[in-house]
């Protein structure tokens, strides 16, 4: 395993796998398969640049309380840093730094000029005011003003963000530098550069990789049954597509819990009752309580777990009954679980490939704040799936052309990228 040189800030208990201790091992994995020269691989395991800044807020009832926000800036060898800023009581400096190293692999999967970067605040954004949230997130934006730019950092909304708080980090870095800067986050509104197509990006790039891993098992998406665990933006959003391609969403869950249909579940009504519920879906007519663990194990040919890290694991990987599982989540498959799982011939569309969908079309936003030309969202949506399809292709001709697994595939493309990258620009001084 690679030696970290991040502090271990949170005990961790016997059954928690660390995402930084995960992605090395992915990493480690790819060098492995390329034979990548050691001195190549200690540059690519270190992140460039580590922040951490101390972000004083008033609450609404007069208190002054001191966050801790972090951005990690992993490498820039092929652009600039690019990575969502999550809002999640979760969130520790190695988790930041575990989604930055697989962000810029994810670039250089998808052929995007950047380099990977991840910022977060250990807050749950359900316990603080609006007013609270922007003081938070304008004051972390100006901690961060020399670390961040349209062709330095450039950040995105992540779980607990939206476009509101974009709005926010635009508006506080403009008034900072003097004038608009649009290019300076993706993910904003349309009303002040942000692109058609931004909010159901991820969720539409799932949907075409699965479409094209169904394809290739010679079977079609119309009447292929699929389990989503998460209906946030991203879980809610694939469904909605894969229901309106012909595909039967039969459960999908929350935290709160979840629900199943074996006819296929009515998506626009259930997006109807979630946002008439406070995201909820518990208690939606017609359907079957079932729990997030339940809905791993359903039999199905599709499993999407798009909530958190470490759902599938190796003590229930077995249970499994999908014949395909998408990672719209980031690392919802250990290490061991995946190995498993591979083993029992499931088909795993690895996290740096299925949930790409918003990378890309946050780089597509960010191209058309640099050139103030805008596109309408037909262009938006084709320019997404030909990239995606076309990572797909590669990563499917590489498992093959390797005889190595599709997650291994996908990391030797990315990791491999970056190394000629780094090989060709060489090392300053």
């Amino acid at each position: 395993m690679l030696s970290s040189s991040l502090p271990r800030l949170e005990q961790e208990s016997p059954a928690y796998i660390c995402p930084y201790d995960q992605a090395c091992s992915y990493l480690e994995a790819a060098a492995k398969e390329l034979q990548l020269d050691e001195g190549i691989l200690e540059v690519l395991s270190h992140p460039r640049k580590v922040v951490t800044v101390s972000i004083p807020v008033k609450r609404d009832n007069g208190q002054v309380q001191v966050l801790a926000g972090h951005r990690v800036q992993h490498c820039d060898i092929l652009g600039p840093y690019k990575g969502g800023t999550r809002y999640h009581p979760a969130v520790t400096l190695r988790e930041v730094s575990a989604l930055a190293m697989l962000m810029t692999w994810k670039c250089a999967l998808l052929g995007i000029p950047y380099g990977g970067a991840k910022g977060g605040i250990a807050i749950d954004p359900k316990l603080y005011s609006v007013g609270e949230l922007e003081r938070i997130t304008r004051r972390y934006t100006s901690e961060l003003i020399k670390d961040i730019g349209p062709a330095v950092d450039i950040p995105a909304p992540d779980m607990g963000t939206s476009a509101r708080e974009m709005a926010w980090m635009m508006d506080t870095y403009s008034v900072n530098v003097g004038h608009a800067v649009p290019g300076v986050v993706t993910g904003k509104p349309i009303s002040i550069g942000g692109s058609r197509g931004r909010e159901m990006a991820t969720g539409r790039g799932v949907m075409f990789i699965v479409r094209e891993a169904l394809t290739d098992k010679g079977q079609s998406l119309v009447g292929a049954r699929i389990a989503i665990q998460g209906f946030g933006n991203v879980g809610s959003a694939a469904a909605l597509l894969l229901h309106e391609a012909g595909a039967k969403v039969i459960a999908v869950s929350t935290g709160s819990g979840g629900i199943f249909c074996e006819d296929g579940l009515d998506i626009p009504a259930l997006k109807a009752y979630a946002a008439e519920n406070r995201k909820s879906i518990v208690g939606f007519g017609q359907a079957t309580p079932i729990s997030n663990a339940d809905l791993l194990t359903l039999p199905c040919d599709v499993l999407i777990p798009a909530a958190l890290e470490n759902q599938i694991t190796e003590d229930n990987a077995n249970q499994i009954q999908a014949k395909i599982i998408a990672e719209a989540a980031n690392g919802p498959v250990t290490l061991v679980a995946n190995q498993a799982l591979e083993a029992r011939g499931v088909m795993v569309l690895p996290d740096i490939l299925a949930n790409a969908g918003g990378v890309v079309v946050s780089y597509l936003e960010w191209v058309q704040g640099l050139s103030y030309v805008f596109w309408d969202e037909e262009r938006v949506n084709k320019e997404l799936e030909q990239l995606m399809v076309q990572a797909y292709r590669q990563v499917m001709q590489q498992s093959l052309h390797r005889q190595i697994p599709l997650r291994l595939a996908a990391y030797t493309l990315g990791v491999g990228r970056v190394a000629q990258a780094l090989g060709d620009r060489g090392l300053y001084p």
